[in-house]
């Protein structure tokens, strides 16, 4: 399969023009909504909270531009629901104002590098958006011995992790080594995909002897956290288990370079890498992007697009989200703009399922997707639980295979939806 990873794989990180305003969604992140701490009228500086973690899971919202908040309402939101945002309009002087101090890394304890993070808001960035503060700190039963920073990036089209690893790898590796002494991991391993070489021979020079970089077969889904896992260190997460449960946390590479800016810069999670990329995109690229840009700025910076686009998907082709309203904003886990052509975009004929059992032999968590995508179908819940919904990792392998061209991920995620469930993330 065609990876579509040539049209960014070389283009460096660039930042965008500071948008004229900014939309920032009060869940850009698993877990509770935070809480806003500023009104409408109030003038706040980059950098400065705007709204604030509130229960267990839940992550810190900092103004990712200087200006005058305009707006506390619902806004279009990539989950398809409005989500209450801070609209902050652009003001013509940039000024930081935070409450992080940068930290020398010998010194600074575990429990403040955990604290650091919660204030900075830093969320996992490989697309799960789950609070790393929270993963910081498992329960005591959980000794965390192995630290594993995912650089694989194994869905198409996107570049932006390579790019960072490319760029800043000695950044990425203080990352590391951050998160690494804040939950006492005695080994770190740094994965990634044999077709990075760049990336690799980037991170081995710069990476000390308490730090191994692995290259990893290219194989999807090579990023998800389990398989991930069993690449490395031929650990197997139990079903239904986490990473801890293995004695392993992983962390996305654009996490540990948010880690490197809390603790080194100062600064909160208030930017990140975006790839933009598809053939339906004027100039593609890896750019840095003020969080709460909307999709159509981004889109209107990267010169517009080609054509009539046939579907915008933030994230990647196999597991990002369809969106159709270009006012939609880049949160902390949107890790790109795919834009496909009408051809490509193209919707098929879905026929009935002809038991051919592909989607089984692809499936990486050994599944079988067919049935739980049936039972979604029919409603019936209990079945599709029973069945392994939860342990579904949303990879879109089986959807791919499908010579029927049955939206099996669809169901299965509407599934979980109903379910209340959580899955893993890829990448």
């Amino acid at each position: 399969m065609a990876d579509h990873k040539e049209l960014t794989c070389d283009c460096a990180i660039t930042p965008v023009p500071t948008p004229a305003r900014v939309v920032l969604p009060v869940k850009q992140h698993i877990g509770a909504l935070a809480q806003v701490v500023v009104k409408k009228g109030d003038v706040v500086q980059k950098g400065q909270l705007i709204a604030q973690c509130d229960g267990k899971v839940s992550a810190n919202i900092c103004a990712s531009v200087s200006g005058t908040v305009i707006d506390i309402s619902p806004q279009p939101h990539h989950s398809g629901c409005p989500v209450p945002a801070v609209v902050i309009e652009t003001g013509e002087k940039q000024v930081w104002q935070t409450d992080l101090t940068p930290v020398s890394l010998d010194e600074v304890k575990p429990s403040e590098i955990v604290d650091i993070v919660k204030k900075a808001g830093i969320v996992g960035m490989g697309g799960a958006g789950f609070p790393t503060h929270v993963k910081l700190t498992p329960p005591r039963d959980k000794v965390i011995q192995t630290l594993i920073i995912n650089g694989c990036e194994c869905e198409p089209y996107l570049t932006g992790d390579y790019r960072l690893m490319v760029e800043h790898p000695k950044e990425v590796v203080f990352g590391a080594k951050a998160l690494a002494k804040a939950v006492g991991a005695e080994q770190v391993f740094i994965g990634v995909e044999d077709n990075k070489p760049k990336a690799i021979q980037a991170l081995q020079e710069a990476a000390d002897d308490g730090i191994s970089v692995i290259p990893l077969r290219t194989k999807y889904p090579q990023g998800a956290e389990k398989q991930l896992i069993y690449s490395i260190l031929e650990r197997e997460v139990p079903r239904g288990g986490l990473p801890m449960d293995v004695g392993v946390m992983v962390n996305n590479v654009a996490t540990a370079y948010a880690v490197w800016q809390a603790l080194v810069k100062g600064w909160p999670l208030v930017e990140r890498v975006v790839t933009v990329t598809g053939e339906g995109i004027a100039k593609p690229g890896n750019y840095l992007v003020p969080l709460g840009m909307t999709v159509g700025d981004l889109i209107e910076a990267c010169m517009g697009f080609v054509g009539d686009p046939g579907k915008i998907i933030l994230g990647g082709p196999m597991m990002g989200t369809a969106i159709t309203d270009l006012r939609v904003p880049i949160t902390k886990d949107t890790t790109g703009i795919v834009v496909l052509t009408r051809e490509q975009a193209r919707r098929e004929v879905v026929y009935p399922c002809i038991k051919c059992g592909r989607c089984l032999e692809v499936c990486p968590v050994y599944l079988v997707p067919t049935a739980i995508a049936r039972f979604a179908e029919h409603d019936e819940l209990d079945a599709a639980e029973e069945y392994g919904a939860r342990c579904c990792i949303e990879c879109g392998c089986c959807s791919f295979v499908c010579p029927s061209n049955r939206p099996l991920v669809h169901w299965i995620q509407v599934a979980k939806a109903k379910l209340g469930l959580i899955g893993d993330n890829v990448g």
